[in-house]
């Protein structure tokens, strides 16, 4: 079974709005919102679990539901995937990171202990490299030591297509825990309410971790 399913363009309804941005030198959109995390803190803690790859898995999976989020441009033809797994920035030792790529499907346990493994493997590989099928992944990354309100992302020239995800630290605003949650994506393929939508889903996913079921 293929990992991807054409789009005809004749039938495709953003067909206009496709051909508009994909002319564009800066075709990206992008928000910042403030993601409420307290409940999902409160259970990182009680349950031991790592925040980073926590969230990481909750954002993969909200991300995924998004069917825009899926969707390449290759070519001039859109394609859309089954699943898109992501390559993130890990840390490492001397300052600096390489990429490690996590597929975040599957219930939370055996993720976690599979993400672990390839962590470890990547910090020996020390790559900067995505792999063969760098189209399908999301793009993720974490500023751990600042929590801000908006950031800028370097994005290659020609343009591509795959979304960027990008979390900071969180802040106490009075009862509540909250974390500032970038998204960059091709606005050729990926309007306002796509975005919203990621947000909305990133909310559940958080509200019913950990997930048990694929």
């Amino acid at each position: 079974m293929k990992a991807y399913r054409l789009i005809p363009l004749e039938t495709y309804p953003r067909r206009a709005h496709f051909a508009y941005f994909s002319q564009m030198a800066q075709p990206y959109a992008g928000l910042t919102v403030p993601v409420e995390i307290t409940a999902f803190l409160k259970k990182l803690r009680q349950e031991g679990s790592p925040f980073f790859l926590s969230f990481l898995y909750c954002v993969c999976r909200a991300a995924n539901r998004v069917p825009e989020l899926r969707q390449r441009i290759r070519g001039g033809e859109i394609l859309e995937y089954a699943h898109c797994p992501a390559s993130y920035t890990l840390a490492l030792e001397d300052g600096t990171y390489c990429y490690c790529v996590q597929d975040g499907r599957g219930p939370f346990g055996g993720y976690l202990s599979r993400a672990r493994r390839q962590q470890e493997e990547a910090k020996v590989q020390r790559s900067l490299e995505d792999g063969e099928d760098s189209l399908s992944l999301l793009f993720l990354s974490t500023l751990p030591w600042v929590s801000y309100e908006a950031i800028v992302q370097p994005t290659p020239f020609p343009a591509d297509s795959n979304p960027r995800i990008t979390w900071g630290r969180w802040r106490q605003e009075g009862e509540r825990v909250v974390l500032p949650v970038s998204l960059l994506c091709h606005h050729a393929l990926v309007d306002g309410r796509h975005m919203a939508a990621f947000y909305q889903y990133l909310e559940e996913e958080l509200a019913v971790f950990p997930q048990n079921e694929p």
